[in-house]
């Protein structure tokens, strides 16, 4: 697993840190899970998707279903993007942004990273 870009996006005072990488199996997914959870103790969310060679996966993370790991997948399969996967932490700011605010925060996370 190689970290090939990261940025922050701020929507409503929550914080949307975007981590672009390249991977090549689940088990990288898992550890690159695991390592986010360390470093940001404090984050409410941890919503991602990746495409390998072979498979594919999304999770939500607890948000809305359907609010975050599938428009971060959807930019994976846009960008037609292989052995990749889009990690974004999330810290909330107080405000809820609602099921199509959170998708379109999540998407634009997703896109920044990738530029």
């Amino acid at each position: 697993m190689k970290l090939l870009n990261t940025t922050e996006i701020i929507i409503k005072k929550s914080r949307f840190i975007a981590y672009y990488y390249e991977m090549y199996s689940k088990e990288e997914a898992t550890k690159i899970l695991e390592i986010l959870k360390n470093e940001h103790k404090k984050a409410r969310h941890i919503p991602y998707a990746y495409i390998l060679d072979n498979t594919a996966a999304k999770s939500d993370d607890k948000e809305p279903s359907g609010t975050s790991g599938m428009p971060i997948y959807q930019v994976l399969e846009q960008k037609n993007l292989k052995n990749r996967g889009i990690f974004i932490v999330r810290y909330f700011g107080g405000t809820k942004l609602g099921a199509s605010g959170l998708t379109r925060a999540y998407r634009e996370a997703a896109f920044k990273v990738i530029v």
